[in-house]
């Protein structure tokens, strides 16, 4: 079992769930960015979420493209975010998953792509507009590179599309909370807890859920589904927008978040 799943199984088998935040590499500097891993690592994230910066990224809300843009208008592109990771990995125990787009991948070229984010410490990859044609490919690459590649489940998906996402997945889910961009929701969608329910009678493979969730309450209520990971990233990128605080402000506060969050999940022992 390769180390994303394990660590989704590990929390499984203590009745657990586990923590994956997300930032986006570079903002709001490189080496602020390098400081909010350290930060997530130490105050409880399990797994650590590194988004790609891209122009297009039609999947994020405001403040995921906001960030983006910032990264790239600093000059964070992939060799700055493979550097990110170059330094990081050998001081955290939190695994590093990369989240992009396609096109970055292409442009760069897939092998090379999976080739140098393996050799530079990330142990995970998604890819949220992946082509279904290209899947096969792709999870072919990652399993020779040891990388995980996490598929996408959406909430308009059909039963057939479900069936051949889970047939194809080597390993992990990401169930998709909402249609729409990613970003702070104040609503939970309850029909989703269905969803999550069904993909769990077609498969005993760990799943996790993102997009929306934003405050300890609803990663509580969604701890308490049947769900072994909750991501949660504009959060976290708002907390790093704020330029009224200093970086070790910025960093204090995060990690503040980040701990009262992972409290929350935790007392789905407790219920």
């Amino acid at each position: 079992m390769k180390l994303i799943s394990t660590i989704l199984n590990n929390k499984r088998q203590d009745i657990n769930c586990a923590l994956i935040p997300f930032i986006t590499a570079g903002y709001p500097s490189f080496s602020s960015s390098i400081e909010a891993i350290y930060t997530l690592d130490r105050e409880g994230a399990d797994i650590i979420e590194l988004g790609v910066p891209y122009s297009d990224s039609l999947a994020d809300g405001p403040l995921i493209q906001y960030s983006s843009k910032v990264a790239l208008s600093q000059g964070i592109y992939i060799e700055e975010v493979l550097n990110i990771l170059k330094i990081v990995t050998n001081k955290v125990t939190s695994p590093i998953i990369i989240f992009t787009y396609y096109n970055p991948i292409l442009v760069r070229g897939l092998d090379k792509f999976i080739m140098e984010i393996s050799s530079s410490g990330a142990k995970g990859l998604m890819i949220p507009d992946l082509p279904i044609e290209e899947t096969d490919y792709m999870i072919c690459l990652c399993s020779f590179y040891k990388i995980e590649l996490i598929l996408f489940i959406a909430p308009t998906s059909s039963h057939t599309r479900i069936s051949s996402i889970i047939d194809k997945s080597p390993g992990c889910l990401y169930l998709v909370s909402s249609t729409g961009v990613t970003g702070m929701r104040h609503n939970i969608n309850y029909n989703l807890n269905e969803l999550s329910d069904y993909i769990k009678l077609q498969t005993n493979k760990l799943v996790m859920i993102g997009f929306g969730i934003s405050n300890t309450s609803q990663a509580s209520e969604f701890s308490q589904w049947d769900i072994d990971a909750i991501v949660i990233g504009s959060a976290f990128i708002k907390i790093l927008s704020n330029q009224d605080l200093s970086t070790s402000d910025m960093m204090l506060e995060l990690g503040i978040f980040c701990n009262s969050i992972k409290l929350a999940i935790n007392m789905k022992n407790n219920n």
